[in-house]
């Protein structure tokens, strides 16, 4: 198969499995929650919670119904991913595969007034950005937090407000997610998709239908000019 080029005003990657793996952590920290949740199943929790929003997954998992109860306790979750992440040898949150000349080439403020990128995470803002300076991720000049949406994956919310504050319209925009859930978001919001096996069977990111599957980003290369970015997918 041949590559394929294509251009794009603005592209919107997720976080957590697509720039940084922050995998260590979010074990930890299910761990350390079932010591306060002992009805948990963190095996199960582990194969289906990711991607969505920590206060979803501790309303649906802990039965959290207290609004104050659940800021809190998704603020002491998001934490626990960043303290537990090199506890006992763990690698800690680090950056993915081919992640690097992508920022590089993308990196925030160039051909400002128009943003060619944005960060639409289902992370609350003040983890996210913790896990983007561990792992040496800078921040662009859109970035999406869970706190910025009344509706968080799959529902389309985030990537229709990224796309919004980018200044381009959803149908120009190309979603880079590893979660089932965020490429049905991307879906739902309009967006070409691309799908990572990173955090996910195949067959899982395939019942998803992104519009392409490659392994890591190791097999994308982006191009920015004054119009946008041209990205070029490697053939498998």
């Amino acid at each position: 198969m041949a590559d394929t080029t294509l251009h794009f005003d603005a592209l919107l990657f997720d976080m957590d499995g697509t720039l940084v793996d922050s995998t260590d952590g979010v074990v930890g920290a299910w761990e350390l929650f079932a010591e306060s949740y002992p009805h948990i199943d963190v095996h199960d929790i582990l194969r289906s919670a990711h991607g969505i929003r920590t206060v979803d997954n501790l309303r649906n998992y802990c039965r959290i119904t207290d609004p104050q109860i659940l800021e809190d306790e998704a603020a002491r979750f998001e934490q626990a991913i960043v303290s537990t992440s090199t506890k006992g040898g763990r690698k800690g949150i680090v950056l993915l595969p081919g992640v690097s000349p992508i920022l590089d080439e993308l990196a925030p403020g160039r051909y400002l007034p128009a943003p060619c990128w944005a960060i639409c995470t289902s992370a609350t803002r003040s983890y996210a950005s913790s896990a983007l300076a561990i792992a040496g991720v800078p921040v662009p000049d859109v970035f999406i937090a869970s706190e910025n949406v009344q509706q968080g994956k799959p529902f389309p919310d985030p990537y229709l407000l990224g796309a919004s504050k980018c200044g381009v319209k959803p149908g120009s925009c190309l979603v880079f997610e590893d979660a089932p859930n965020g490429i049905r978001s991307g879906r739902a919001a309009g967006c070409k998709t691309v799908g990572l096996l990173t955090t996910h069977s195949r067959e899982q990111v395939e019942a998803a239908e992104p519009d392409f599957i490659v392994q890591n980003l190791s097999s994308i290369s982006v191009r920015r000019d004054p119009t946008g970015v041209t990205v070029t997918i490697k053939s498998a």
